[in-house]
This record gives structure tokens, C-alpha cells and sequence, in this order.
């Protein structure tokens, strides 16, 4: 598979796991031959032969749900962001039945699952790497009735989860992570 060396010419945006679906203007990278990406990369092994503090802006749609390991894909995307480098990521909520009927999601996601990598949860030393929430949103079908369940879950996340998620399911997630460098974020 080799490395990416020669950084001239190479985009400052990158596709992670981009299977059908390139977007222009990126490196479209996939674990599937068949998907035609740019590079081949399995992001379950590290490190991933990208140059480091490159890309400014990482979209992974519908990846993380499929990795054996988020921890180490997060701390492989914190490594080839610039500083300040936005990392997009949608996935199934874990009360949509999209999270738990395909055989090939390995996790299941909810809308605290990030803040380990933040510094802020209890559970923040398991990583070194450090990210900023820029913005996160829970997405419910587009019902008048799933409009007005969104704007509760949204303003009120940890209750619409511990109470409602399994009466009212999300569709999906869609967060919005600011790579943080430095001293404190590594």
C-alpha cells in the first residue's frame, strides 16, 4: 500500500471510507477496491500511511459504526488534521433500527459518544488527543411530529437518551469535531 509522500498537489480535504459516493476537491480513500477510492487504507490498522498535519477538513459518513476501533481511527484523524482541522462524522443513532440491522456495524453510537476526546468526560484519559464539539445533532425523520421531537432531544440530549430513545428512535448523528493541538491536546 506504501505512503502518501509527495504532498504537492495532494488535496487539503479528505474523503474517509468514501465507498459510492467521491466527493470532489478530496482524497476519496476506502477499505474496498471495488469503490474506486483514490487509496487504498484498512482504518483499522495504524498508522495510516497519510502525511501528518495535512488535511484541513476529514469527512467520515457512515464510517465509525463499522471500526473495531474509534479511539484509534480518532487519534490516526487528530494526527493528519492541521490544527484547528474539522472532522465531519454521521452515523446511525444507536436506537435507529439502521444501527442494528446491518451485520456490519460493530458500534453503536449515542450523542455523548465523542466526549472522551474532549477533555471534559471523566473517561478522557484514555486518549491523549483532543477535539473540540463544534456542533452535534441528533436527526429524526421528517414528520411534522419528528420536527418537534428533534428540537427537544437537541436541547435536551441526556434526558430525550436516558428517558425517550427507545420510545422515539433518531435516525442518525451528525457531529462536527475541531482537532485541538497543542499542549494540551497533544
Amino acid at each position: 500500500m506504501g505512503t502518501v509522500d509527495d504532498v504537492s498537489g495532494l488535496p487539503r480535504r479528505i474523503n474517509l471510507g468514501c465507498g459510492t459516493r467521491p466527493l470532489p476537491d478530496c482524497l476519496n480513500v476506502d477499505l474496498r477496491l471495488s469503490a474506486a477510492p483514490d487509496l487504498v487504507i484498512d482504518f483499522d490498522h495504524r498508522p495510516y500511511p497519510l502525511p501528518r498535519d495535512h488535511f484541513e477538513h476529514a469527512y467520515a459518513f457512515d464510517v465509525v459504526e463499522h471500526l473495531a476501533n474509534i479511539q484509534g481511527f480518532l487519534e490516526e484523524v487528530h494526527a493528519i488534521l492541521t490544527p484547528g482541522g474539522i472532522l465531519e462524522i454521521t452515523t446511525p443513532h444507536f436506537s435507529s433500527p439502521n444501527s442494528w440491522s446491518d451485520p456490519t456495524h460493530r458500534q453503536h453510537l449515542g450523542y455523548f459518544s465523542f466526549d472522551d476526546f474532549t477533555g471534559t468526560s471523566p473517561r478522557s484519559f484514555y486518549s491523549r488527543v483532543r477535539f473540540e464539539i463544534t456542533s452535534r445533532l441528533l436527526v429524526f425523520h421528517g414528520t411534522l411530529f419528528d420536527q418537534l421531537l428533534a428540537r427537544f432531544a437537541n436541547r435536551h440530549p441526556a434526558l430525550y437518551e436516558r428517558r425517550l430513545t427507545w420510545i422515539f428512535p433518531a435516525w442518525f448523528l451528525i457531529f462536527q469535531l475541531r482537532a485541538v493541538k497543542g499542549r494540551s491536546g497533544k
